[in-house]
């Protein structure tokens, strides 16, 4: 499969299945692309993670991931994650990852992409959707915000909320 794709076609996106090749194949694709980007890490995926990858998925009943496709070309990929707001007693989607091909940046395909996200989190009768961004990604800090995207607080007096990490 190849990450070239014509820029007039039209984007379509939908619910990727990861049992179907075609899928699995735009997902490790897209997934490594991103990974090799700066803000994604600038390394390629591992080998094992690009093996393993829609099969651990599948396995996880909360996991789901669309695709934006021109053509027969993928050019997007959202990974979510369905949780549950304590808070509003709904379930939450986190957008795990978001990803759009170098060469289709600009043309609506992170936005086609979240527009999915919220359809499926609406079908689920989700009260949010969460995702994290890095505050040097000025082009997606800006797609984000055109979608309604928000730093999050409860209290202005008490800040921002951060996004922290451990590796185990």
């Amino acid at each position: 499969m190849t990450l070239q794709q014509p820029t007039s076609a039209p984007v379509h996106v939908r619910r990727a299945n990861y049992q179907l090749a075609a899928d699995r194949s735009a997902i490790t694709l897209l997934l490594d692309h991103y990974a090799r980007d700066p803000m994604g890490g600038g390394s390629a995926l591992p080998a094992q993670t690009m093996v393993r990858l829609c099969d651990d998925l599948a396995a996880r009943p909360f996991a789901f991931s669309f695709l934006a496709w021109r053509g027969t070309t993928p050019v997007g990929l959202a990974n979510c994650f369905e949780g549950y707001s304590t808070f509003k007693a709904q379930p939450l989607i986190n957008i795990h990852d978001i990803a759009v091909l170098d060469s289709a940046r600009g043309q609506g395909v992170g936005q086609a992409l979240m527009r999915a996200v919220q359809a499926e989190a609406m079908a689920r009768g989700a009260c949010k959707i969460t995702l994290e961004v890095l505050s040097g990604n000025a082009a997606a800090l800006k797609s984000y915000a055109a979608f309604g995207f928000a730093a999050y607080q409860l209290d202005p007096q008490a800040g921002q909320a951060m996004f922290l990490q451990k590796w185990l």
